[in-house]
Parts: C-alpha cells; sequence; structure tokens
C-alpha cells in the first residue's frame, strides 16, 4: 500500500517542517502572482498547495501539545 503524504510529512524533524512550511508558503504566493498575470498553466497547484500546508500545521501544532 502506498504511503500516505501526511505520514511522510509526519516522520520529520519539527525544523524540517517549519523549513518546508516557508517554502510552501512562498510557492503558494508566487502561484497568486502569476494567477493574476495568467501565466500558471496548473490551476490545480494552489489547492494541494494549500492542503500541503495545512497537513503541515496541523502537525506542528499537535507536536507542540
Amino acid at each position: 500500500m502506498k504511503e500516505s503524504s501526511f505520514t511522510k510529512l509526519a516522520a520529520k524533524s519539527q525544523k524540517e517542517l517549519i523549513k518546508l512550511l516557508a517554502e510552501k508558503k512562498d510557492s503558494l504566493q508566487s502561484f497568486r502572482l502569476g494567477n493574476t498575470r495568467s501565466k500558471t498553466k496548473n490551476v490545480k497547484e494552489g489547492r494541494t498547495t494549500r492542503k500541503e500546508i495545512a497537513q503541515i500545521m496541523s502537525i506542528i501544532d499537535s507536536a507542540k501539545k
């Protein structure tokens, strides 16, 4: 069975997750700018990036508790 992205993210350290979160936020920002300028070709990229950001934030929050 294929391992989900959530379990792969949960296996990473706290520092790696924070770094990945910053990268994903930058990616989402550049996607939004490209979308307003009609330069993006994959419109689903924004949805998947937002989903990944939410997953990372959930893992970080659960680790703090």
